[in-house]
């Protein structure tokens, strides 16, 4: 067996056994933050195996037990931690956490009267790092970033399904799964699981098609901005760029009556869910199979202009390593944006990149408008002045634990270009 290959876990039951003795790991200081890196293990006990239960004890400045975690000595995250103040988590423990979860999003957010496409679980926001947990209709879809909870992710989602009523899941491994866990695990299934499904949110059908690699099937964090764009839309013309399935075109088609709307994507695939994503709402979207940074440079050569530029495009910074690289790409792709955007018109620019902080976002966007650029004919054209109106992160359900600031990670800018 290959040394990154696992077998589909063995541990499957969410609590350790009570009463069994449980390996130990030592780190100097206690710690609120989940991730614990495995720079930070001074001494580990019991000959742990990845996946094991763990008991995290502080050394500092005295030897006490402060967590409860799950260990893969594999992975840089050596130890997730799940439980604090050596409360042991049983099985009530886990019901408080998804009851938790289940009641920010019914009774405080009142999500479903909006959709029946939200988030139910957001990682270590909600008590579950390693692990993010879909609602599409009667389907949960569950992405793991751990092997902890790769291995006990049905075990939770059984747990859903008799809270929420739904009735098929399924679980895949994050994109970075191989390199981040060293493993490589396969995707899981219900029986009878459906390949796609059609859901509703502010009156606009969407269909999602489970297994595109795109988190886990749509993007729920951008339910507030598509409603936004709608509400921003009546007539105007709208470029979506970077589109995927559809998802901001549709909303200001379907839901914002714009008068012409254009989307961009180099996935083939994507377009094509757009395209039915189109026909089920019965509108008309223009879907352009292009690289963005083309085909804003083509629209900018035929002086084409648009009343809203949205610009959200795949997460462009996955490691320290590509920072630099990544942050010149955000800057580039909104050099461009801005350019098409009509004196007066709106731009929505995002970033999915949870390593680029916010204030370094607007810096390059700032930085992007105010360098210009060149028409055609290789005549300068001045920069422009951006006013943000509107500074966002992702929706609601998707909430932000301010002992895990990761958390928080999109960021969108809603701004008047002149």
């Amino acid at each position: 067996m290959d040394s990154h290959e696992s077998p589909r876990s063995r541990k499957q039951d969410l609590s350790p056994a009570s009463g069994d003795p449980m390996p130990t790991v030592r780190i100097q200081r206690a710690t609120l933050h989940p991730n614990v890196f495995r720079k930070r293990l001074l001494e580990i006990e019991g000959n742990p195996s990845p996946g094991d239960w763990v008991s995290v004890y502080s050394t500092e400045p005295e030897s006490v037990l402060f967590a409860y975690g799950i260990y893969n000595p594999k992975a840089e995250v050596a130890v997730r931690i799940y439980s604090w103040n050596a409360r042991f988590p049983d099985e009530g423990f886990w019901d408080e956490q998804l009851e938790d979860a289940i009641a920010l999003r019914h009774q405080v957010l009142r999500i479903p009267e909006q959709t029946d496409a939200y988030r139910i679980l957001h990682g270590e926001a909600d008590g579950f790092p390693g692990v993010v947990v879909d609602r599409y209709g009667e389907c949960l879809s569950a992405e793991a970033f751990s092997l902890g909870m790769y291995q006990r992710a049905e075990g939770i989602l059984a747990r859903l399904h008799h809270r929420l009523g739904t009735k098929h899941h399924l679980v895949a491994p994050s994109p970075q799964f191989v390199s981040q866990e060293g493993a490589i695990l396969p995707e899981i299934r219900s029986d009878g699981c459906p390949d796609s499904i059609t859901i509703h949110e502010h009156g606009v059908k969407y269909k999602i098609h489970f297994g595109t690699g795109h988190k886990t099937g749509f993007f729920c964090d951008q339910r507030h901005n598509r409603r936004t764009l709608a509400d921003h839309s009546p007539g105007a013309t709208v470029l979506d760029l970077c589109c995927y399935s559809g998802g901001f075109a549709i909303a200001a088609a379907k839901a914002g009556g714009a008068a012409e709307v254009t989307a961009v994507d180099l996935d083939e695939k994507a377009l094509a869910l757009a395209k039915k994503n189109a026909a089920i709402n019965q509108v008309r979207v223009k879907l352009v199979h292009a690289d963005a940074f083309a085909y804003m440079r083509d629209m900018l050569r035929n002086g084409k202009s648009y009343d809203i530029v949205v610009l959200d495009p795949p997460k462009l910074i996955r490691s320290r390593t590509e920072l630099e690289e990544g942050q010149r790409k955000h800057f580039d792709l909104n050099r461009l944006a801005i350019q098409l955007v009509r004196r007066g018109g709106l731009l929505l620019t995002c970033s999915c990149a949870g390593l680029l902080s916010a204030e370094a976002f607007q810096s390059t966007v700032q930085s992007a408008a105010r360098s210009g650029g060149y028409d055609e004919h290789g005549k300068r054209i001045p920069g422009r002045t951006v006013q943000v109106f509107e500074n966002r992160g992702a929706a609601p359900d998707h909430p932000v634990a301010l002992h895990c600031p990761e958390t928080s990670y999109l960021k969108a800018l809603w701004a008047r270009v002149r």
